[in-house]
């Protein structure tokens, strides 16, 4: 169950500084018959668990009810590629990826010169977040053992993994540009998935101070994500605003990311079908699509 907790780290609470989305400059239309769409990123694209396979390798865990498979069917492109897969890091974009049944070539080798939208949910993993499972969870609700261990001496070492992900984040951005050159290019943010306050010890057995410690550098993460879109001429899709509400805290009848223990079809600690929807609801509103 320890290790199920980290998820939570990875993907976790993010709230966007500026407020809102920042919609992609430039690019071909896409949809109504026209256009290549094609989807990149970890598994909270992919969205294991929530709706039926999609395409290979099955390790990637790629669900057809993703938010990638419900923007294509909003769009009606004329061609759709979805590759994103669990797991993912910004090295997966370039680089075949290993998975526990199967291995998944080059994400970006899915961008072709005809591509017109690409979207892009990325970055967690480059931060490494799992090292942390052995010592997050706490029998003390107001405990704090990450944060003490990792800002230990006056460095924040998940700080300094952020600021070393974003030139990779920024370089893959740049070559999908390169690849793509008419595409209108989207980098998706990560919903809501700790709450304000203390959290909800103990079905999540993590302290208050750790919660307050992941809930601001998950927001690091995410600004940082905010800042490459803008610098990198990408838009920038805010889910966290309209997720907030929606966390592992809230009734199972209102969350869009499911706790340790999911109560509906999802793994555990992601998005379920409602909060793909949410995701794909906020590209769609972000493309000004009717």
């Amino acid at each position: 169950m320890v290790v199920l907790v980290v998820g939570l780290l990875i993907f976790g609470y993010y709230k966007w500084q500026h407020g809102s989305s920042a919609a992609p400059p430039g690019g071909d239309d896409t949809g109504g018959g026209s256009g290549r769409y094609v989807a990149l990123g970890d598994s909270y694209t992919s969205s294991p668990r929530t709706g039926r396979q999609s395409g290979t390798p099955v390790g990637c865990e790629r669900s057809d009810d993703n938010y990638p498979h419900l923007v294509s069917a909003k769009l009606k492109p004329a061609e759709f590629a979805d590759v994103s897969c669990g797991g993912a890091t910004t090295a997966s974009l370039t680089a075949a990826q290993k998975t526990s049944n199967g291995t998944n070539p080059p994400q970006l080798d899915a961008v072709t010169g005809k591509t017109t939208l690409v979207t892009l949910g990325i970055g967690g993993n480059d931060v490494g977040f799992l090292a942390l499972a052995p010592t997050c969870a706490t029998a003390h609700p107001s405990a704090s053992p990450c944060k003490d261990r990792l800002t230990a001496g006056g460095h924040d070492q998940l700080a300094e993994r952020i600021d070393a992900t974003a030139p990779k984040l920024g370089a893959v951005l740049d070559k999908i540009h390169t690849k793509a050159p008419r595409a209108k290019v989207v980098l998706v943010g990560y919903p809501t998935v700790l709450p304000d306050g203390d959290g909800c010890w103990p079905p999540l057995p993590l302290g208050a101070g750790d919660v307050a410690y992941f809930r601001d550098t998950l927001a690091k993460l995410n600004a940082m994500l905010e800042d490459q879109a803008k610098a990198h001429r990408a838009g920038y899709a805010d889910t966290a605003t309209p997720g907030k509400g929606h966390d592992v805290c809230t009734a199972s009848d209102k969350r869009w990311v499911e706790g340790i223990l999911p109560a509906s079809p999802a793994a555990p600690l992601h998005p379920n079908a409602r909060g793909e929807q949410g995701m794909a609801d906020a590209v769609v509103s972000l493309l000004k699509l009717p």
